[in-house]
C-alpha cells in the first residue's frame, strides 16, 4: 500500500514564492511507486487548498485561476486520523477529502518554518518531515541559535540582539552599543527570516542606523554581527537525527561579495550552476536555491572541508535538529577561520543538489527523510502522555485549594 503524503508549501511569508518553487521540485521527485502525493498550498492568509493540479508549476502561472479549481480544505484530526476535509462543509456527499499518512512541510519563513505550522502537524496527529517544534524555533531564531551554537562550543561570529523598543526610544545609544561591542563593519539581520531578507551591512553608524531601520521593517528584533573579513561562505547539508547524522559534500556560493541577497539566490539565472538541475520531468519555472551560481564541491582543502562538515553536523545536533538541514558557514578566507552562521531547517530546494552531489538522488532523499518522520512518530507514540488519577473527581473550585501550584 503507498504511503499517502501531503506536501505542504506557500503561507503567510516573505518566502512564499520560494516555498511553491522548492514544492514543485520535491512533488516532481517523489516515487509514485511508493507514495500518493496530496499537494496542500497554504495561501498568504492562511487559508488551504488542495488539488492535483497544484503540484504542477504551470498552474502557478495564474495563481488566482489554480486557487479556483482547487478545493478548500480544513486539516482535522478525526476518528484517530490526520483528514482534509472540505471547506465549506458540503450539504450532500462526503466531507472527507483523504487522510494523510505523512506530512512534508516545505515551506520557508516565520509562520510556517518557525514551529507554527509543526505544531498544528503534531495537534493533527500527523508525522511531518524535518525538525520538531522547538528546533524549529530555534533553527528560525537567529539569536536563540547563536546562543545554542555557542553553548555547544562552536565558533559564532560576536553578535548584538537590538528590539524595536530598545532602537526607539535611544537609537543613539544603541548605535552606540553596537559600535562599540563589534567594531566596523557590521552585518544587520532581521531575527527571524530566511532568504537573505532585510539584511544589510554596515560600514558608518549613519549606516548602521539605515540598516537597523530597515530590518525592523521586517521583523521587531534584529541581530547585529561582526563581519568576517575576507568572506567566503560555505555551506553544507546534514541529514539525520539525534541518534546519528551524516554530512554532505561542501558548496560555496559564488554571486556575492559581502553576503548572499535574496536576489543572488533566486534571481541569478544559473548559468554557472555547478550543481545537476532538476529532477527529470520537473517543471520549476524558477529553479530556487539551485538557479545559484556555485561551486559544488567547493574547492577547499580536505582538511578544512572536513572541519565544515564537521561543524555543520555539530550545529545539527546543538538545536536537536531531525531530518534535513543546511548549515551555512563563514570562512575567513585569510587566516582559514570557519564560524557557523546559521541553519536552515527547511532549505530552499530541500539542497537536493549537495545531497546529489554526495551521491543520494533526490527521491532517495525524500525517502530518508519521510523515514525519519515516521520513526520520530513511532517513539513518541511509545511515550506516556497521560496519568489515569481521577483528579476531577476530588476537584473543589473554592478559596485557593484548587489552585496549581
Amino acid at each position: 500500500m503507498k504511503i499517502r503524503a501531503g506536501v505542504f508549501f506557500g503561507g503567510k511569508s516573505v518566502e512564499h514564492e520560494v516555498s511553491v518553487i522548492s514544492a514543485m521540485q520535491a512533488i516532481a521527485a517523489l516515487d509514485r511507486e511508493k507514495y500518493e502525493v496530496v499537494p496542500v498550498y497554504i495561501t498568504k492568509d492562511n487559508a488551504f487548498y488542495t488539488g492535483e493540479h497544484l503540484g504542477n508549476m504551470e498552474a502557478w502561472r495564474d495563481i488566482p485561476a489554480a486557487i479556483r479549481a482547487a478545493q478548500q480544505v480544513v486539516p482535522a484530526f478525526v476518528g484517530g486520523r490526520s483528514m482534509l476535509l472540505r471547506w465549506p462543509a458540503p450539504r450532500f456527499g462526503a466531507r472527507e477529502v483523504c487522510a494523510l499518512d505523512v506530512a512534508i512541510p516545505v515551506v520557508h519563513g516565520t509562520g510556517v518554518e518557525d514551529g507554527a505550522l509543526q505544531g498544528f502537524f503534531e495537534y493533527l496527529g500527523v508525522p511531518y518531515t524535518g525538525c520538531d517544534v522547538a528546533s524549529s524555533a530555534a533553527g528560525m531564531d537567529k539569536w536563540m541559535m547563536k546562543c545554542l551554537f555557542r553553548a555547544a562550543g562552536l565558533p559564532v561570529a560576536d553578535g548584538v540582539r537590538l528590539t524595536a523598543g530598545q532602537f526607539y526610544a535611544d537609537s543613539q545609544g544603541q548605535l552606540a552599543r553596537v559600535e562599540a561591542a563589534l567594531g566596523w563593519p557590521v552585518i544587520v539581520k532581521p531575527v527571524n527570516l530566511g532568504s537573505s531578507v532585510g539584511i544589510g551591512k554596515a560600514r558608518s553608524r549613519a549606516e548602521l542606523e539605515q540598516k537597523i531601520t530597515d530590518a525592523l521593517t521586517y521583523a521587531p528584533v534584529v541581530l547585529c554581527e561582526k563581519a568576517v573579513q575576507n568572506l567566503r561562505e560555505i555551506n553544507c547539508a546534514v541529514l539525520g537525527d539525534r541518534d546519528g547524522v551524516r554530512a554532505s559534500v561542501c558548496e560555496e556560493p559564488l554571486n556575492a561579495t559581502d553576503f548572499l541577497t535574496y536576489a543572488d539566490k533566486y534571481q541569478s539565472g544559473g548559468g554557472k550552476q555547478g550543481a545537476k538541475g532538476a529532477p527529470a520531468g520537473a517543471k520549476t519555472g524558477g529553479a530556487g536555491m539551485q538557479s545559484l551560481s556555485r561551486r559544488v564541491p567547493a574547492e577547499l582543502s580536505p582538511e578544512l572541508s572536513a572541519q565544515a562538515q564537521e561543524l555543520a553536523k555539530n550545529a545539527f545536533l546543538a538545536i536537536d535538529a531531525s531530518g534535513m538541514s543546511r548549515v551555512d558557514l563563514l570562512l575567513d578566507g585569510a587566516d582559514k577561520t570557519l564560524y557557523v552562521n546559521e541553519i536552515n531547517t527547511i532549505p530552499g530546494s530541500l539542497a537536493f543538489y549537495l545531497w546529489e552531489a554526495s551521491g543520494l538522488g533526490f527521491p532517495e532523499l525524500l525517502d530518508e527523510m519521510i523515514a525519519l518522520a515516521l520513526k520520530r512518530s513511532r517513539e513518541q507514540s511509545a511515550l506516556t502522555h497521560s496519568f489515569d488519577v481521577n483528579l476531577l473527581a476530588s476537584a473543589q473550585l473554592g478559596g485557593k485549594s484548587g489552585a496549581k501550584r
